[in-house]
């Protein structure tokens, strides 16, 4: 009788279980599944590597055996922080349902949508997600979450301290209310399980081991180094990796970055290494997983993308290149060995820096790793660690009592551009004696022109409320030299104007000649002088008789007789007989009964003064 029979699994679950040979459930499988079954929260804590994916698969598979899928609405949703532990969990769904008629999603990005699309588009039971593409998908209007029934979050602690807490509340609230909820994860810090009393309803805590426990089946040890630059540290991971018999291993590092290098180192000095890390992308990251799991790759040199959940049997070594800055990491990334019973070894390399860090992991674990001690002469590691600071700080100085001449080209001509041979050294002592003497110059004597006017600094009144010592000499220095007066002229003179330009300009005594501007703008145009008559000819016209004056003309002159006043209607104008003038028409004067002619003066034209009779 199969031991999965008493959990409670139905006959099919528990023959795909044991064609996957698994006979015997892990504690936390023991545990967790009879729960799991009866619709309840769970929340499980087991170390790395004890089956916690079949401890949610399993009874999963169960559930959802009685129902049907529909179209863009999956029936329970399973969440990883990582695309490779959503593929693992995929593979593991693959391996288990094999008696049943349920079909499966893995959603991850770095593929294409279509493919992904068309699955959900059949209708999905299981539905295997990142968090990431998941939402991208929701947003486009390709799925609803509204018929989840059952909810897993797998490696809970890294979702929530990755920084993916607002993603999973998002998802949460996308979900019914009345949904079953179970988290697995190998290490609940205090402050996440506060965290998960928002996500669980009344959750069933299972515990098979203490939080944060490495297996017994691991062995693990230290090996400390006295620096910590980098070409160190890839020097003891390869005298590491040499004296160990490797069968396959993993290497870890902290940053992405020296992933690249120590792969490249490795593979450098003939080890079959290759990196996987987040920047990559998904075919590659595919590809070379692969490639370990089949044993065709050596050393998988990765970040911790890969070490959350990734089941990669036979692991014989772990590499810690760097101690990680978490010290629940450190549980994760050695529980990549020693899985399923088998023995493993974990190496961690240990530089000055490395002191908190490595306090963090003893104080989790509680268990002191052996140290190991590398036969390595570490001057001169760092002697050809190809640092070129350091290179050129080792070159030996140059002498300064050599001196190598170089060819000089003679006056008018052009110097030769072939490198210059090296000579014999020259001392200095014989280049002294052998450099000709400078020829004598002769003193030059500037000539001073005196002024009358005393140095400006004379004429200027002398402060005496400044305190002597340093600001009387730091006043002086920052004092300008005085120059001769003449120079001072010279350099106030502005330029003088071309010859050329001198000759072609109007003599003085002609422009002093020359009418104003202001006169010249105010003249009559010339077009108007030259239309006008020569003023010779208007000499020569005869005089004009003189006019008599006007009063005189005006007495001599007849009047005439008035006609007679014809009938004056509305509007027209009657003539003033008392001032000699014409009476506006009524209406347009001041008043109708005003004799004096609007707009007029006393003296009225001659043609105003006879209006005819009528009209």
């Amino acid at each position: 009788m199969n031991a999965f029979t008493a959990l409670g699994l139905s006959p099919e679950v528990v023959k795909a279980v044991h064609d996957a040979g698994y006979d015997t459930p892990t504690p936390i499988q023991e545990q967790a599944i009879p729960v799991a079954l009866t619709g309840r929260d769970v929340l499980g804590i087991a170390q790395t590597g004890t089956g916690k994916t079949a401890a949610f698969t399993l009874p999963m598979i169960d559930r959802l055996a009685a129902g049907r899928s529909r179209a863009r609405m999956p029936r329970s949703l399973v969440l990883c922080p990582t695309r490779e532990l959503a593929d693992q969990v995929a593979a593991a769904f693959d391996k288990y349902a094999k008696g049943h008629k349920l079909n499966w999603a893995l959603l991850i990005g770095g593929v294409s949508f279509d493919e992904q699309v068309k699955k959900l588009d059949r209708g999905v039971d299981v539905l295997i997600a990142t968090p990431g593409r998941l939402l991208d998908l929701f947003e486009r209007g390709r799925l609803l979450l509204t018929g989840v029934q059952i909810m897993v979050v797998d490696e809970a602690d890294r979702m929530l301290d990755m920084g993916f807490i607002p993603d999973i509340e998002r998802i949460f609230k996308l979900t019914p209310p009345n949904r079953q909820t179970l988290f697995f994860s190998a290490t609940m810090p205090p402050e996440i399980t506060r965290l998960t009393t928002q996500f669980l309803k009344d959750p069933t805590r299972i515990e098979a081991t203490r939080p944060a426990m490495t297996a017994d089946t691991i062995d693990q040890y230290l090996a400390r180094i006295p620096s910590a630059d980098p070409a160190a540290k890839r020097t003891a991971l390869r005298a590491l990796a040499e004296r160990a018999d490797v069968k396959n291993a993993i290497v870890f590092c902290n940053r992405k970055s020296e992933v690249d290098i120590v792969a490249k180192s490795l593979r450098k000095h003939g080890f079959d290494a290759s990196p996987i890390h987040g920047d990559l992308d998904q075919s590659t990251r595919t590809r070379t997983l692969e490639s370990f799991r089949k044993g065709e790759l050596k050393f998988l040199v990765a970040s911790d993308v890969a070490a959350r959940g990734l089941d990669i049997p036979a692991v014989s070594h772990i590499f810690n290149y760097d101690v990680p800055h978490h010290a629940e990491d450190y549980v994760h990334r050695i529980g990549r060995t020693g899985r399923a019973g088998l023995k493993g070894q974990a190496f961690t390399i240990i530089t000055p820096a490395d002191a908190r860090s490595l306090d963090k992991v003893l104080k989790l674990t509680k268990k002191a790793p052996d140290e190991v001690v590398l036969d390595i002469d570490w001057s001169q590691v760092r002697e050809g660690g190809g640092d070129r600071s350091r290179e050129r700080s080792r070159r030996p100085p140059s002498s300064r009592g050599e001196h190598r001449e170089r060819p000089r080209a003679d006056h008018g001509q052009r110097a030769s551009m072939e490198p210059v041979a090296p000579g014999p050294a020259v001392p200095v002592e014989a280049r002294a004696e052998t450099r000709p003497e400078p020829a004598p110059v002769e003193p030059v004597v500037h000539a001073v022109v005196e002024t009358s006017s005393p140095p400006a600094r004379d004429s200027e009144p002398r402060n005496r409320g400044r305190s002597r010592g340093r600001g009387r000499d730091r006043d002086r220095a920052e004092r300008p030299a005085e120059e001769p007066a003449a120079t001072v002229e010279a350099q106030e003179r502005p330029q003088r104007e071309p010859r050329e330009a001198r000759e072609q300009r109007e003599p003085r005594e002609a422009r002093e000649q020359r009418e104003p501007r202001e006169a010249r703008e105010q003249r009559e145009p010339r077009e108007a002088r030259e239309q006008r008559e020569p003023r010779e000819a208007r000499g020569q016209r005869e005089p004009r008789e003189p006019r008599e004056p006007r009063g005189a003309r005006e007495a001599e002159a007849p009047r005439a007789a008035a006609p007679a006043e014809a009938p004056l209607e509305h509007g027209d104008a009657r003539p003033d007989r008392s001032r000699g003038g014409v009476k506006a028409p009524q209406g347009y004067g001041e008043r109708e009964d005003s004799n004096r002619v609007v707009g007029f003066g006393s003296d009225v034209p001659a043609f105003l003064r006879t209006i005819p009779g009528g009209r």
